[in-house]
């Protein structure tokens, strides 16, 4: 044990400033940043909403036609449409981010930021396509 080591029982209190609550109010770019922080629970739902039909599928065709529709009344509809619309706000701006998130590089060369934002559109592009086309070729 080293005696000559400064120890103190109690920290001093930490200065800390207040914010109010609705801190984020006053600046746009702070509500886009909330907003799409908010939008996460709609990509939530839609992860339970998946996880709900794929047992409903295990589960039995009764099972499945019943959620089916309950899925299609007015109420869920209006849910499903404002959580797509929440889910592609997300996705958008988060192909937007990429670039900032994540620098790559090969070798000493950085990847400009069109190409790494280029690519997550075309990833989604090709797989939404390979989705169709195995739906519509059934």
């Amino acid at each position: 044990m080293n005696r000559n080591a400064h120890h103190t029982l109690h920290h001093p209190k930490w200065y800390r400033v207040q914010k109010p609550i609705f801190w984020w109010v006053k600046r746009f770019a702070d509500i886009r940043f909330i907003f799409r922080e908010l939008t996460s629970l709609a990509v939530a739902y839609s992860v339970i909403l998946l996880v709900v039909i794929y047992r409903a599928l295990l589960t039995s065709e009764a099972a499945y036609t019943s959620l089916t529709t309950t899925l299609r009344e007015p109420f869920w509809v209006t849910i499903n449409v404002i959580a797509l619309g929440a889910v592609l706000y997300h996705t958008f701006t988060w192909f937007n981010l990429a670039p900032r998130a994540i620098v790559m590089r090969l070798g000493k060369w950085r990847i400009p930021d069109l190409m790494i934002a280029g690519g997550n559109y075309a990833a989604w592009i090709v797989i939404s396509g390979v989705i169709y086309l195995a739906y519509v070729s059934g």
